[in-house]
């Protein structure tokens, strides 16, 4: 052991340090060139000849034997380079460009010049290295897929979440995910959604490859599936291959074995702790799924499990409101001597429940009966709520025996006695049977309309007065009064009774529309049945988006019964 304090002998460099710069460059996968532009001489040294995949004795020194084995495009751009850099005085450039090897295939290469000028500033040399560049690009290749990549999966969770955004009922979302626009880019074979409902799971969608099987429509949560198993578990599956598809999932296999698929991702779609669905997604590739793309693919499942919650509380109301207004309105419409009568009523999405729109008809002693057509302002429980007390109110009194002014008004004084801000228009006529005879009153709402034996149509021009529960606080002399046209229905015509809804349209002019309703019936069939259909069919569906009740009347010479 060497003693302390004692200087260590001088370690002597290796006779070839420092390397040669034409070794450090051959080490590297790099080769020098010098090209003499006035005598046309090209340079190429060992190193560089291997870069071009060169033999000495394949290599002349002439620029034209390199460029056969460049492509003629390169040829092309390195020439152009080349002269821009002269034309700019610059120092030098650099260029990737390709070149073919001994057996044909192409390599990338990268270049370095600098160029040298005479006295006169004239470019007369080219010096410079060129290297392999096929890792390196493959490198960046790989990086810019896997950029690409990301931006395709973080713009499937953008486009998704903005026309999410627009859907408000589960349907909505279904189409949504039912469209290219939607997950085009998710590069998808297949794409299913559940929906769990009790302990079974619903299969409500399935996009793409439209392999629906029935027998897959309802699935148990505690069977051997996918979905299944996410339920239960509240966890996103990754299968990465077939063979996990098919031993994992024996009962679910057979019915994707035909799909060209190779792996898939099962998604919880989670709302206040609870899972409420699940969205499969079946992909061609095989293999793990990056941390990435998983974590991606859990943001769109979170995504879609807020908006099917939305949609489905929106369905629950909607309903709920919808089956409480049905239940406000008459069960059944009764059979009246010598008529036929149809109704329809459709309900309207707005805001996240519907209106108070509805129709009755009221058998009288005497042979007369009363129709009643009326809208409650506003679209939601309440407007319902009012509406069936409106409609039972008019009811009895005209059952009751009054007259049709009198029965509007004591509505109209009852409506106003609820103690609510709503108001409503209504149209109530009452026909004699035997004569044909009609006594119309009017609140504030559209005038009927009579298609005539000869086929012509025509709007009863009718005196009106101010919507339910309004007029209380403007009583004419003597009280609230509301004004009786009289009118008369003849054998084989036609009235008709309907709400705002069938004709409003917005950006579009009233009476336009009125006109249309008009010509739909004069062209219309007789019997009021078809009539009613034709109607919904030409002009309802053209509506704002409001309730829509109808109401026709036709009186017979026999009695047929109500079609």
């Amino acid at each position: 052991m060497a003693d302390r304090g004692v200087p260590s002998a001088a370690v002597s460099p290796p006779d070839d340090w420092p390397a040669h710069p034409d070794r450090t460059l051959a080490l590297n996968h790099m080769g020098s060139f010098d090209w003499d532009l006035e005598r046309g001489l090209l340079h190429l040294d060992q190193a560089a000849l291997e870069v071009f995949d060169l033999r000495p004795d394949e290599f002349d020194g002439r620029p034209e034997s390199l460029a056969r084995r460049i492509p003629r495009s390169e040829v092309v751009r390195l020439r152009a380079a080349l002269a821009e850099a002269i034309k700019e005085s610059a120092g030098g450039y650099g260029m990737y460009y390709r070149i073919y090897d001994r057996e044909g295939s192409v390599r990338w290469i990268h270049a370095q010049s600098h160029i040298r000028y005479d006295e006169e500033e004239r470019a007369y040399r080219v010096v410079g290295i060129a290297r392999n560049a096929d890792q390196e690009l493959s490198e960046a290749a790989a990086r810019i897929e896997v950029d690409e990549g990301r931006r395709r999966l973080t713009g499937v969770v953008e486009r998704t979440t903005a026309l999410l955004a627009r859907a408000g009922t589960v349907q909505d979302v279904i189409q949504v995910l039912s469209d290219e626009e939607a997950l085009g880019h998710i590069r998808a074979v297949s794409l299913m959604l559940g929906i769990v409902e009790g302990g079974r799971i619903r299969l409500a969608a399935e996009g793409r490859q439209n392999s629906f099987a029935p027998e897959l429509e309802y699935t148990r949560v505690e069977g051997q599936y996918p979905m299944s198993e996410v339920v239960r578990t509240q966890r996103p599956l990754f299968i990465t291959s077939r063979e996990e598809f098919r031993t994992s999932y024996p009962l679910f296999w057979p019915y994707v074995e035909s799909l060209p698929f190779s792996s898939g991702a099962y998604l919880p779609l989670i709302a206040q702790a609870q899972p409420i669905g699940v969205l499969g997604i079946l992909y061609p590739r095989r293999g793990e799924f990056s941390d990435e793309e998983r974590n991606v693919l859990v943001a769109l499942g979170s995504t879609i499990g807020q908006s099917l919650q939305r949609a489905m509380l929106f369905d629950q109301e909607h309903d709920l409101a919808q089956g409480l207004q049905q239940a406000m309105l008459p069960r059944s419409i009764p059979d009246v001597p010598r008529t036929s009568i149809a109704v329809r009523y459709r309900a309207a999405r707005i805001g996240r429940n519907i209106g108070g729109d509805w129709y009755d008809v009221i058998p009288l002693p005497g042979g007369r009966v009363g129709l009643t057509i009326g809208d409650v302002q506003g679209h939601d429980t309440d407007a319902a709520v009012v509406m069936g007390q409106l409609r039972i109110v008019l009811w009895a009194y005209a059952a009751e025996g009054h007259p049709p002014a009198t029965a509007m008004a004591r509505a109209s004084a009852f409506l106003h006695e609820l103690d609510t801000e709503r108001f409503a228009t209504c149209t109530y006529v009452e026909l004699n049977l035997a004569t044909g005879t009609l006594q119309i009153v009017r609140a504030g709402h559209l005038d009927p309309l009579v298609r005539r034996a000869d086929g012509s149509c025509e709007w009863i021009s009718t005196s009106g007065g101010l919507p339910l529960g309004l007029s209380a606080d403007f009583p004419g002399p003597g009280g609230i009064s509301y004004p009786v046209t009289v009118g008369h229905l003849g054998p084989g015509e036609t009235l008709l009774l309907c709400t705002d809804g069938l004709v409003e349209q917005p950006g579009t002019d009233l009476g336009n529309r009125l006109e249309v309703l008009k010509e739909t019936v004069r062209a219309g069939p007789s019997d009021v049945e078809k009539l009613a259909d034709r109607l919904g069919e030409a002009v309802g569906d053209q509506g704002g988006g409001d309730d829509v009740a109808l109401l026709l009347l036709r009186r017979d010479e026999e009695n047929p019964g109500r079609g």
